[in-house]
């Protein structure tokens, strides 16, 4: 039989890579010959961070010949980042600045960039240039060929605590494991996305944004570039290990119902050990005449199965606070203003 299905299993192989190649092909015809690339960067208190940004950026694209813009999305930033960048984009026409009303985090910060993005492909990246902008085009050339998505595989995460690294494997695992929506591993928000794909995240509705997943959700054909990942040139991360783990629950409530249905069969297996119990009990009690002590065994019973419930009702509650969030329709961010070269000067603060 393996013999027999091998040449099977070959062929469609080879009509799998045909037909992708023609898709492939079709998207190529399509590519404009000289793309605008929009950079879309979330920034909150990256005051110091800014100049080595653009410094180490657009002297890169520049020198590619890359056509681009920069998309600057302040998240209610309480440094003098704001600031920093309308002086930035009075002296280059290429630099706009999405100022939001207040901090929405990220997700949502990167949502505005994305919506306010003008090009005909879009990179989102951090200004901390633990995204390596040299890896840009390589993308553009992937691009090319006829993806529609380009994403960063970090081969190595050496600028990574131990603890992170451990953390962001278990939670990739976990999350492929449950949810229909596969996340390559490894994969941040770090990508090329051609202006198809956009397209259709502007089109999604719901208010607790996990990028990754609406990324990964959207599908086209998508293909990794691999690299390694630097350490942050200047400032520090805001995100602590507290905020990664709300981060990653985030990501699997968004995704997936398996939390809530695993309790079914948490259910299940409690009542088939309590109906072996009880009868375990009866038998000692009516066919051997044996007392059985219950005050401990009791108490033991009720803690557990207590905590049982409270934890279900923590899942459950998890679901139930993004229903009430996605019901009430409230706007994913709100845009104080857009500034850029010749805008007006800024509001007084």
């Amino acid at each position: 039989m393996p013999e027999q299905s091998l040449p099977f299993a070959t062929e469609s192989a080879a009509a799998r890579d045909v037909a992708l190649e023609h898709q492939l092909a079709v998207q190529r015809a399509r590519r404009p010959v000289d793309p605008l690339l929009s950079l879309v960067v979330p920034v909150f208190d990256e005051e110091e961070t800014i100049d080595l940004f653009l410094d180490t950026v657009t002297p890169m694209l520049e020198r590619d010949g890359i056509r681009f813009e920069i998309v600057f999305v302040n998240d209610g930033s309480l440094d003098d980042t704001f600031a920093h960048l309308f002086d930035r984009s009075r002296r280059d026409r290429r630099l706009r600045i999405v100022n939001l009303s207040r901090n929405f985090g990220k997700e949502a910060a990167l949502t505005a960039g994305i919506d306010h993005a003008r090009g005909d492909i879009l990179v989102p990246m951090d200004i901390d240039l633990q995204d390596p902008p040299e890896l840009i085009g390589a993308f553009i050339a992937r691009w090319r060929e006829g993806y529609d998505i380009v994403y960063g595989i970090r081969s190595t995460r050496h600028a990574d605590t131990a603890a992170k690294r451990v953390s962001a494997g278990w939670f990739y695992r976990v999350f492929n494991s449950m949810s229909p929506v596969r996340i390559p591993p490894n994969v941040g928000d770090f990508r090329l996305v051609d202006r198809r794909a956009v397209e259709v995240l502007r089109q999604l509705p719901e208010r607790n944004r996990f990028m990754k997943g609406l990324f990964a959700w959207v599908g086209f054909n998508s293909v990794g570039v691999p690299y390694e990942r630097p350490e942050r040139a200047a400032g520090t991360t805001k995100f602590n290990l507290w905020r990664l783990w709300n981060f990653a629950i985030d990501g699997v409530v968004s995704f997936s119902t398996a939390p809530l249905r695993a309790w079914f069969y948490v259910g299940i297996v409690i009542a088939a050990v309590a109906v072996l119990y009880a009868l375990f009990i009866v038998t000692r009690v009516l066919i051997f005449g044996i007392d059985t002590p219950g005050y401990a065994s009791l108490l033991i019973a009720v803690l557990l199965m207590g905590a049982i419930q409270l934890l279900s009702l923590g899942i459950i509650g998890e679901y139930l606070g993004r229903l009430f969030v996605e019901v009430k329709g409230r706007p994913i961010y709100v845009v104080e203003g857009i500034y850029e070269e010749a805008s007006p000067k800024p509001p007084v603060t």
